[in-house]
């Protein structure tokens, strides 16, 4: 006896659903280069401060970089122009850098 064809097609993979569609794969594409920015950005922030950072909005205006503190922020904020100098160096160059502090999530 043969089993019933069932209500659902198959899902498509995840993966194969990413790269048919154009807009995720934008999202995708501006997903990584924001995570090599911020790599380029941590290897040249001192101390701890590259743990108190993380990468915002990257879009056609500028980049956004998230500090966990406003003590994190200020001193973020201090060393933008040794960060726009690494870039600079790896090539990448972004229309301007913004620092905000990131709001605590509390559900």
């Amino acid at each position: 006896m043969s089993r019933p064809k069932p209500s659902v097609p198959d899902a498509l993979p995840v993966r194969d659903a990413l790269g048919r569609s154009d807009v995720l794969q934008h999202l995708q594409r501006r997903l990584r280069e924001a995570a090599e920015l911020l790599s380029v950005a941590r290897d040249v922030l001192p101390g701890e401060l590259g743990a108190q950072v993380s990468s915002g909005t990257l879009d056609e205006t500028g980049w956004t970089l998230l500090a966990r503190s406003s003590a994190a922020a200020a001193k973020l904020r201090q060393c933008l122009p040794r960060i726009e100098e690494a870039l600079a160096r790896r090539g990448r160059q972004v229309n301007a850098i913004k620092v905000r502090v990131q709001s605590a999530y509390r559900p």
